[in-house]
């Protein structure tokens, strides 16, 4: 009950956020305070209930539903923060639903976890180094979502909406600007996995490495395109999101897999 409690808060402050984010896009305002002040109100609660939960009885939590819950914190604190010096306050539409539903899921389908281990300092370092990864490389796909909506407003002329928008190079400005970052964190947790994980035959290990080499070579190939081939609108844009789905798959999809369809 007391992790029940805080999370209730934090989706009512979430969902708040998201209501009034949307008044200001709709009525053509400038964005205000009120969503982000009502942001950081929402990831204090959430951080609250989240590592309450993760660092609960014995050993870490790995499981599924705690890892979701944990990265969408980390997505929502980022952009938050960013929020404050830079205009991404619409990416609030997409990243504050996402973080509501991780924590019902993991307020409500969570039972006592058999994920739950005692990790060696490696191990631990790998873990931040892919959250951190996975959190960045999120915010830069739903930046590519919003840069493609915007070439396809502009191609059909609907400025209106569009003008409640950042400028298209503002947009594709930060989306790279994550998926560098994203690609430096997911080369040290590449790296540190291979360092810490003495062997990647186990159940799920080696498709999920398979997968991520696969994403970080598309990120490789998206930067690469980008500085020697001048790449830029929906071209990245698929690109980017071409990378985070098979990172997604990789990581969640082993899960997935392993947690809850082979224990069903």
């Amino acid at each position: 009950m007391s992790l029940i409690l805080p999370g209730i808060i934090a989706a009512i402050f979430y969902i708040t956020a998201t209501v009034m984010q949307i008044k200001t896009v709709t009525n053509n305002r400038a964005s205000g305070k009120w969503p982000k002040w009502l942001g950081c109100l929402a990831v204090f609660l959430h951080a609250w209930t989240a590592f309450s939960d993760l660092l609960s009885g014995t050993g870490i939590d790995l499981g599924i539903y705690s890892m979701l819950s944990i990265m969408a914190l980390s997505i929502a604190v980022i952009v938050v923060i960013s929020s404050f010096r830079r205009p991404v306050d619409n990416l609030f539409l997409v990243i504050f639903p996402l973080a509501i539903l991780t924590l019902i899921i993991e307020l409500t389908l969570k039972g006592e976890s058999s994920f739950r281990e005692h990790l060696p300092i490696g191990t631990v370092g790998h873990i931040i180094f892919s959250i951190a990864a996975y959190s960045l490389l999120t915010i830069a796909a739903a930046q590519a979502l919003f840069l493609s909506l915007g070439d396809n407003l502009l191609r059909s002329r609907k400025l209106k909406i569009l003008q409640q928008m950042p400028s298209l190079e503002t947009m594709e400005s930060l989306m790279f600007e994550m998926v560098a970052w994203g690609l430096i964190f997911l080369t040290l947790s590449i790296t540190s996995g291979f360092i810490s994980l003495k062997d990647i035959s186990g159940p799920g290990l080696w498709h999920h490495t398979i997968i991520t080499l696969m994403a970080w070579t598309v990120f490789i190939v998206l930067l690469w395109g980008r500085r020697h081939l001048g790449w830029r609108g929906e071209i990245a844009s698929r690109w980017a999101l071409t990378g985070f789905v098979l990172l997604a798959v990789g990581y969640f999809g082993s899960k997935l897999v392993l947690e809850i369809i082979l224990l069903s």
